[in-house]
């Protein structure tokens, strides 16, 4: 472990808004109003909570977990692409595709709000080389920044959701579903090799 003397705070405000920008937990407001619409014990506190507990977990030990069970980085990405692309195909469609969430109760929040929304592949991706190229300790500090403002914009989503109304909800679920979609492809193409699958 590196010292304590090893914190910057330039480094620290340089990694907080790098997360915070793949994170993009504003961006993700219309898919938190449309997931909650019908997953009434929604808990923000929870959410956060996992998706905090997924990228600190990961930052340690999340390389050593995908090699030990024989899954490459590419192979992870590619899976989280899939599973947002269904949610921005659920946004746009009015279809409900994750109906067994809503049969587990407040297991909805932790899948898949907290993951792969929050802390998805990108996220967890980031995080192991944002630690190749800075301490620990600035790393993890910036990861408790993003959660704190996390768990705020989660609580704010009933705010949110009077502001806009259920016009103003409707089109931004329909507006950010192909955005998310659009997002998902990129991140499976930028993951997709000629050889995958010939490995």
């Amino acid at each position: 472990m590196p010292p304590i003397s090893a914190i910057r705070l330039s480094d620290i405000l340089t990694i907080t808004f790098t997360l915070f920008a793949i994170i993009d937990v504003v961006g993700s407001v219309p898919v938190v109003i449309s997931f909650k619409q019908n997953q009434p014990k929604f808990n923000p506190l929870s959410t956060t909570a996992f998706a905090g507990f997924l990228m600190i977990l990961f930052l340690f030990v999340g390389e050593t977990i995908l090699n030990f069970i024989g899954i490459d980085i590419h192979s992870f990405a590619m899976a989280g692409a899939l599973v947002v692309f269904l949610l921005g195909l659920e946004m746009i469609s009015g279809h409900n595709l994750f109906k067994s969430e809503n049969e587990i109760g407040a297991a909805g929040s932790l899948v898949p709000l907290g993951f792969p929304i929050l802390a998805g592949s990108g996220t967890l991706t980031t995080l192991l080389s944002l630690k190749a190229s800075y301490s620990i300790y600035n790393v993890l500090i910036a990861v408790l920044i993003n959660l704190v403002v996390v768990f705020f914009v989660l609580r704010s989503v009933d705010w949110i959701e009077k502001k806009l109304g259920k016009a103003g909800i409707l089109v931004v679920k329909k507006f950010f579903g192909v955005l998310i979609i659009a997002m998902a492809i990129k991140i499976f193409k930028s993951n997709f090799t000629t050889d995958f699958f010939t490995r």
